[in-house]
């Protein structure tokens, strides 16, 4: 960290490392060096295990205490005047706690810890990026009241329904991939989202998405939906992810005028006539459809067609890249 006007104050964060032959009352200490007068402060990866001696810090913003080892948030309110961003990326949090007094937070990351349920939020009116990943939350609740929301971030969870979210209306960016959702709903107030991301789920159907006029991005790979349908208002999308479905036939997205990446590999499409449904695209710019049974050789299966870009470039020659690789 680096020094400030002010003095210096070197604070003991007490680790669960190193326990070997201590004593249970016993801690490691890693002894931190805070400056009062940061406005930004950087604890990452510091073998942290508790959180503690803030008081001295006057005018934090930010606290990034990444890949530590801490079990419970607590000891932040001291802070809760200055601090808009509290970021505890991969820790071992158990709960959602002691966060009321944190009224002027706008950035909360608690992903990749060990959290169950979403809780004890109500006080953080002014946020407006919450972070969820990777943990074992079974159902969304308790955020209806986060109306300056813009970001929810809750990707590789245990969730099913995509539910109690209506009255986020200021929500750009919706990510719930990696998830056990099979259904598209509970979205119809959110005119204003830009991104939607729900790959790695048990979708069948696209549906429930009429209402989101804005929408600039859709990820829907690997789900088991079978039939591209839905899109008819989503006329202002410029990437589309469909990759990794059982769709057989590119149909209902000639209207996509916008569109600049389509992701459609690993798909069941077999005619090349179909492809015929992107001439209309000229915004397109990207196309992936490698393994489909258009792209697969008749001599071995497992390597495309010796043909395959010629005959992708002849229906739509104004592509700049094919799958991975760019256009000549």
């Amino acid at each position: 960290m680096a020094d400030g006007e002010g003095e210096n104050h070197f604070v003991s964060m007490s680790t669960d490392e190193e326990e070997d032959d201590r004593q249970p009352e016993e801690e490691v200490q890693e002894m931190v060096q805070l400056d009062p007068t940061a406005v930004d402060i950087d604890l990452n990866h510091s073998r942290i295990g508790r959180i503690e001696n803030l008081e001295v810090l006057t005018c934090v913003e930010s606290i990034c205490f990444r890949n530590n080892l801490i079990k419970a948030i607590e000891n932040v309110a001291c802070v809760a005047q200055t601090l808009r961003e509290l970021d505890l990326y991969d820790n071992q949090i158990t709960r959602i706690e002691n966060l009321d007094a944190l009224v002027n937070l706008e950035v909360l990351d608690l992903s990749f810890n060990r959290i169950r349920k979403i809780e004890n939020l109500d006080n953080l009116t002014k946020l407006k990026k919450l972070f969820l990943v990777q943990n074992k939350i079974g159902k969304i609740e308790n955020i209806s009241q986060l109306t300056s929301l813009e970001m929810l971030e809750l990707g590789a969870n245990k969730i099913r329904v995509i539910e109690n979210i209506g009255s986020l209306v200021k929500l750009d960016s919706l990510y719930i991939g990696k998830n056990k959702v099979t259904r598209i709903s509970g979205l119809d107030t959110l005119e204003n989202l830009t991104v939607l991301s729900m790959q790695s789920n048990r979708i069948v159907k696209m549906e429930g998405m009429e209402k989101l006029v804005n929408l600039d991005q859709l990820y829907l790979s690997h789900n088991g939906i079978e039939d591209i349908e839905g899109l008819d208002k989503n006329t202002k999308l410029t990437t589309l992810d469909l990759a990794g479905n059982r769709i057989k036939r590119l149909q209902n997205i000639s209207h996509l005028v916008k569109l600049e990446e389509f992701w459609f590999n690993d798909n069941h499409l077999e005619s090349w006539e179909d492809l015929n449904q992107l001439t209309p695209l000229k915004n397109l710019q990207t196309v992936y459809l490698e393994r489909n049974p258009l792209w697969r050789s008749a001599e071995d299966p497992r390597s495309p067609d010796p043909n395959y870009r010629r005959k992708v470039m002849l229906t739509l020659p104004w592509l700049q890249q094919i799958d991975a690789t760019f256009v000549r």
